[in-house]
């Protein structure tokens, strides 16, 4: 496994580690097809969390390797998710929703209270991550990202959104040139991402006309 860290290439004076190009790439995939509502973007997902592993592992970011075992963990739940409301979507696809304020409020305060916890866990152990804040910030929110996803809730995006934020410079400081790329990648396909799962959810949404085939 010692090539998957080894250096592929270097670009704009970067250089760029295979596993965090061949993870991310796999990432970007997953997430694409999480946009078209494809139960496939799971088992995707599991894997780009496997290689990504290996690349923050090898760096010594605890936080963002341990991300990726939550990522895999809830992949592997996310997939059951699908799979039990695959039938109630269209065309074999998962329905998609707005969440309640309540689910909102639920998810903010958890984003919070991860991110302390997770936080006071970096600075009371510092060989566990160097960017203690940003990390778990990162690493929550991803977790909050995926769980959103799960429920089928547009949400999601803007999950997503957030964590890119920050996601972006993290990488390029920590060395993770190609993920801080990608992460640019992912703004754009998370905006085109809402936009889709925006009107679906509103043409969900919409009552059928009686007398109207359904």
């Amino acid at each position: 496994m010692n090539w998957l860290n080894s250096e592929a290439f270097t670009l704009l004076g970067q250089h760029i580690k295979w596993s965090d190009m061949i993870g991310n790439i796999i990432g970007l995939v997953g997430l694409a097809l999480g946009w078209r509502r494809s139960i496939w973007s799971w088992p995707v997902q599991l894997l780009s969390g496997v290689v990504l592993f290996a690349a923050f592992a090898s760096g010594h970011l605890s936080g963002s390797a341990g991300k990726q075992v939550v990522v895999i963990v809830v992949a592997v739940w996310g997939w059951w998710q699908w799979n039990r409301g695959k039938a109630e979507g269209q065309g074999g696809h998962i329905s998609v929703r707005f969440a309640t304020w309540r689910e909102r409020a639920y998810m903010v305060g958890a984003a919070a209270v991860g991110t302390l916890a997770v936080s006071g866990l970096f600075h009371a152990y510092p060989t566990l991550s160097w960017d203690p804040w940003p990390d778990a910030y990162i690493f929550v929110g991803t977790i909050v990202a995926m769980y959103a996803q799960a429920r089928g809730m547009v949400e999601f995006w803007f999950a997503w959104l957030l964590v890119d934020v920050v996601g972006v410079p993290l990488n390029f400081a920590n060395g993770y040139a190609f993920s801080g790329f990608v992460y640019v990648v992912y703004g754009a396909l998370v905006l085109s991402g809402m936009r889709d799962w925006w009107l679906r959810s509103r043409k969900a949404g919409q009552p059928v006309l009686e007398g109207a085939p359904a």
